[in-house]
């Protein structure tokens, strides 16, 4: 191999490589600051999520819309859950189901009752600024803002953009 071709085949590896070493950069600050991932642990959200999913959400964005599926850091965890109220809402549960200011929610993706739980808050409930109210989809015996109440936004990670099913691997 010629001196040129030598001086040549290593000015294009060193470029590779400090390609490479950026696209690492913002990979990793893309993963730890802009985006996250979670393996969904439970089938509290069945069957907008399975047990074994993976779910990535964006962090940067502001407090999740009604009905979007959001991250939100309770007891220790994180876990996916539907926001049904924000900020100024008053929330109450009956045995006719969920009331969001004073009407009845009509929620055609969840199968099972909307109950309020014994060992959970009390109703109704009326949301302070930066709060938000998470429930699950599956309502029969899932841990929501039932029992932990209202979410602060300090404690949601991000809003969901995107579902990975991992069942079957």
């Amino acid at each position: 191999m010629k001196q040129s071709e030598l001086k040549a085949l290593k000015c294009v590896i060193s470029d590779l490589f400090w390609k490479l070493c950026l696209a690492c950069v913002f990979l990793l600050v893309g993963f730890t600051q802009v985006f996250g991932i979670l393996q969904v642990s439970d089938n509290a959200m069945n069957p907008a999520l399975k047990e074994g999913d993976l779910v990535l959400y964006y962090r940067i964005s502001s407090t999740p819309s009604s009905h979007e599926l959001a991250a939100v850091a309770v007891s220790g965890s994180t876990e996916i859950r539907r926001t049904v109220a924000q900020a100024g809402d008053t929330v109450d549960i009956q045995p006719d189901g969920l009331f969001i200011n004073g009407y009845l929610q009509q929620e055609p993706g969840i199968t099972s009752e909307t109950l309020p739980l014994k060992d959970g808050i009390t109703f109704p409930v009326t949301l302070q600024e930066g709060q938000i109210f998470v429930l699950a989809d599956v309502r029969t015996d899932s841990e929501d803002s039932r029992i932990y109440g209202p979410v602060d936004s300090s404690a949601v990670k991000g809003r969901v953009i995107t579902v990975i099913r991992r069942r079957g691997f």
